[in-house]
């Protein structure tokens, strides 16, 4: 018997991660798009959101009415920018309908709201929605912990050159991954600048940010000791990877208890 897609609310469709997420919806069988969300006056709402995603019509058209489009979905997908996200979140767990979180860069406000949303529902906040770095991030914990603590830590994310928050979401979160792997809390050892004269000191993990052209997203770690070099790198180079990792979240996300998930959980790390 074959299962029934998940019906998804997409809430920021005519954005360019929304566009994607409808493109590779097209073939994904596990889901359908049943509410495209966008924001009130825009230039795209009452169009068929297939076609303002540059594709052919799927029969949903784009709308400001996010109570409407939650009513009749699974599960909703949030790709608007990090200001609005609280507000969305608090309109999800209104409505009982589980959201996967697919923006960075999240205010303490939206940090706060998302907590208290996944007291009543499913909420997966991955700072990358790809299965990569997902895997990437186990990969780091696990050097962390295993390589000798004279080790340097040393994180380079780049990315194109409009992204607004840096460090980048996913290199903090890869710093998170390297300070549980020593046992240690990041807030103490982490370092995002290293302008002057200041002294490398020991157990630090330093993020290094670059912001150019159109890089979709780099992320290279490195553990460097005394004549070794251990480097774990994933680089993004398709934008899509991004749109199928949230998809194939909020495919995983429908039936899930209440509670905070990571793209680890969805992919069973």
């Amino acid at each position: 018997m074959v299962s029934k897609p998940v019906r998804i609310a997409l809430i920021g469709a005519s954005g360019r991660m929304g566009r994607s997420i409808i493109a590779n919806a097209r073939d994904d069988t596990n889901v359908a798009i049943v509410a495209a969300i966008v924001s009130p006056g825009s230039a795209v709402a009452g169009q068929d959101a297939g076609e303002q995603a540059g594709g052919a019509p799927i029969g949903v058209r784009c709308s400001a009415d996010l109570a409407a489009g939650l009513h009749d979905a699974t599960v909703a997908i949030d790709v608007t920018r990090a200001d609005q996200v609280a507000r969305n979140a608090a309109a999800c767990a209104t409505a009982q309908v589980p959201l996967v979180v697919c923006t960075t860069g999240l205010s303490a406000d939206a940090e706060w709201q998302l907590r208290a949303v996944a007291r009543t529902v499913a909420v997966p906040v991955p700072p990358n929605t790809s299965v990569g770095v997902a895997v990437l991030s186990a990969l780091v914990r696990q050097a962390a912990q295993s390589l000798p603590e004279t080790f340097d830590i040393e994180i380079v994310e780049a990315h194109h050159k409009h992204k607004r928050d840096a460090p980048s979401g996913t290199a903090l979160a890869l710093a998170e991954a390297a300070a549980a792997g020593r046992g240690v809390e990041l807030a103490d050892v982490k370092v995002t600048d290293r302008t002057g004269e200041k002294r490398r000191e020991p157990g630090e993990i330093g993020l290094v940010s670059v912001r150019a052209g159109s890089i979709v997203g780099t992320h290279t770690v490195y553990f460097a000791g005394l004549g070794e070099l251990v480097t774990l790198k994933h680089e993004a180079t398709d934008r899509g990877i991004f749109a199928r990792g949230g998809l194939r979240a909020a495919a995983w996300l429908a039936g899930r208890g209440p509670g905070r998930y990571s793209m680890g959980d969805v992919i069973g790390l």
